[in-house]
């Protein structure tokens, strides 16, 4: 199996994911921080998850996660992408799920509860996809 291949196309960055994206030009994974409840949150958004509050601001997270569930893709969703490949839901540290990708090893044999960290997938912009093995 393939480790990971060019990305199909390139996500979308706006206004609220910019800094998670800046930071990937980088290689740093930033997620979000609410300072009104002091909690972590993943995917970008405009207010927090838990209190509703807009005081938002990022920082840096381990990379460091735990596989918490995953799926072997055989069939291609989508033009460009080429199976197989795993998909993963993975705990950060900080407590947020993130689903992902597995790379390396886990790609291969994947199994819950193992320990993985960050890798970077490399987009043709000059960010790159935050990928777990």
């Amino acid at each position: 199996m393939s480790d990971v291949s060019e990305f199909p196309y390139l996500p979308l960055e706006d206004a609220i994911s910019a800094p998670f994206w800046e930071g990937t030009r980088n290689r740093r994974l930033l997620i979000q921080w609410c300072t009104q409840c002091h909690s972590f949150q993943w995917y970008p958004r405009a207010i927090c998850i838990s209190c509703a509050g807009d005081c938002l601001e990022w920082r840096s997270a381990s990379g460091n996660a735990t596989i918490n569930s995953w799926t072997r893709v055989h069939r291609s969703p989508a033009e460009g992408f080429v199976p197989q490949y795993v998909i993963a839901r993975v705990l950060l540290d900080e407590n947020v799920l993130m689903l992902t990708r597995l790379v390396g090893e886990f790609a291969d044999n994947p199994t819950c509860d193992a320990k993985v960290t960050v890798k970077w997938q490399e987009l043709s912009d000059g960010r790159a996809l935050p990928v777990f093995g």
